[in-house]
């Protein structure tokens, strides 16, 4: 059976043959991967007449989107994340792609810094840990304790900050020892920016539903544990993360295998039209133009690109998503012998408070994480520059932003900052690669969750049957994107199952 059928496209004139596909994803990162696949497998059973049941397009060369693993002379390292949290949905397919046995996990002991006032000091994770840590003073850890109890002045009634939030439930202290380096560090945020019930959404919803911090964190109610693949062995532990043996790139890369020729690499979408009968989306690929029409199209984009996609289609929608930043951050990756650093070096990394006044958000110890990612004798670090406070840092200061920088300026500055942190002795580092995002992280910045309500409802009601399924929605790590990327498969498999059913399809 054929699915290229004669048409005509959306502008009426005659079009030698179009595709058709009861629904196209378009990107293929992990998100659009797992959707792809997951529709692939329930669409399976249910083809209509001359169409295709899912066409995945990426306008890249490669699958991952984000994910990028790189390797060189006995190192192995991630210029994108680096790292997951092992939820069940994310090492289930990992088992159901036939990489179980690749699976790699960091020891969840491992001390993690913040580099205070020219020192690495431990970050308490425990009660224990925090009564002796060096970190807070006195009086910054009795404060804390007031707020984890309850002792806090009332919600102000308004969406509040990262800052504020964790300002009035925990002190001045713990906000700009721990809060602020997490924010910048992980989300590349800034925590007068972020909205609080989006960023920890979870954290931030604990002291209207249980009073206080200390009552969420034992009263909130523990998820079900998932069913985990017997495959997945040992089982991971609380505080674990993980990896692949080869790098993160594994993944998208063995689902990529799985779908065949489901997906289309080159494939850019540049039109996205809409008729009585669902979709047109138009493509330039490596042969030349081509439209697919299909009944559904989701779009796993960032938001900057699926809102250049729907400028003319939902303005509205377009609208909302431009509103959606995204700063730089640059992952530079430098190497250094072991004899030039601590004895013995064990832990997963550190973070810097932007008020120490470096411009390196933090470093991950790659090689104390993960096995064969340095050579013996020597260790590998990721670190991470730039950010959404970097180029208003450096107007204040009259310097460049990281993106005026060549990646030898970058690199130079993650050395010479390393150097005053990290080395023992003056060494010059060994330079693995250097990649520059311009556009990085999806910030949830205030009225983040209003923003994606409106959105949803636009494109529920403007172009019913086209959704968004991507990381700027509510979450960014990579268990999220499979989970939300599993639920989209889901909705759409209800609909047309019901749909096919309805007709007397068999």
């Amino acid at each position: 059976m054929s699915d290229s059928v004669s048409a005509v496209n959306p502008e009426g004139s005659p079009l030698a043959e179009a595709i058709h596909a009861e629904v196209v994803v378009i990107g293929a990162g992990i998100t659009g991967l797992t959707l792809a696949l997951r529709l692939q497998q329930g669409l399976r059973n249910f083809p209509a007449q001359g169409s295709r049941p899912v066409l995945l397009a990426e306008a890249s060369s490669r699958v991952g989107g984000c994910i990028s693993s790189q390797s060189q002379a006995g190192y192995r390292w991630e210029e994108g994340p680096n790292s997951f949290t092992p939820v069940p949905a994310l090492l289930n397919l990992i088992a159901e792609v036939g990489l179980a046995d690749q699976l790699v996990l960091a020891d969840g002991k491992l001390p993690r810094y913040v580099y205070w006032e020219k020192e690495l000091l431990p970050v308490p994770m425990s009660p224990a840990a925090a009564i002796g840590s060096q970190l807070l003073s006195v009086g910054g850890k009795l404060r804390a304790l007031r707020g984890l109890l309850g002792f806090v002045t009332p919600a102000p009634g308004r969406e509040e900050t990262v800052r504020q939030f964790f300002r009035r439930q925990l002190g001045s202290e713990v906000v700009e020892r721990l809060i602020v380096p997490f924010t910048s560090g992980v989300f590349a945020g800034d925590a007068d920016q972020l909205s609080a019930i989006a960023a920890f959404h979870r954290i931030a919803s604990w002291e209207e539903r249980y009073g206080s911090l200390f009552a969420g964190a034992f009263r909130a109610p523990r998820s079900q544990p998932e069913p985990l693949s017997p495959q997945i062995q040992p089982v991971p532990k609380r505080g674990q993360l993980g990896n692949l043996r080869q790098g993160l790139q594994q993944l998208p890369e063995a689902i990529a295998a799985k779908l065949g020729d489901t997906l289309h690499l080159g494939w850019q979408a540049t039109h996205l039209k809409r008729d009585e009968a669902g979709y047109w989306v138009g493509f330039k690929t490596p042969e030349g133009s081509r439209w697919v029409a299909a009944k559904q199209v989701v779009l796993t984009l960032p938001a900057y690109a699926a809102a250049s996609l729907l400028q003319e289609l939902n303005p509205e929608a377009s609208q909302l998503l431009l509103e959606i930043p995204y700063p730089p951050v640059a992952v530079v990756t430098l190497a250094y012998p072991e004899d030039a650093l601590p004895q013995p070096l064990r832990g997963f990394g550190h973070l810097i408070p932007r008020s120490q006044g470096l411009r390196t958000l933090g470093t991950i110890w790659a090689s104390c994480l993960f096995p064969e990612r340095a050579p013996q004798g020597y260790h590998c670090f990721l670190n991470f520059i730039g950010g959404a406070t970097d180029a208003a840092d450096a107007r204040q200061k009259g310097i460049p932003p990281i993106t005026a920088l060549s990646p030898e300026e970058r690199a130079q500055i993650v050395h010479e900052e390393l150097s005053q942190i990290l080395l023992t002795r003056p060494v010059e580092p060994i330079r693995l690669g250097e990649r520059l995002w311009p556009q990085a992280i999806p910030q949830y910045t205030l009225g983040h969750r209003q923003r994606i309500a409106q959105l949803q409802e636009s494109l529920a009601r403007q172009t019913p049957g086209l959704s968004v399924c991507a990381n700027y929605l509510d979450g960014v790590a990579l268990g999220e994107c499979v989970r939300r990327a599993e639920a989209m498969a889901q909705e759409i498999l209800s609909t047309s199952l019901s749909t096919s059913s309805g007709s007397g399809a068999s």
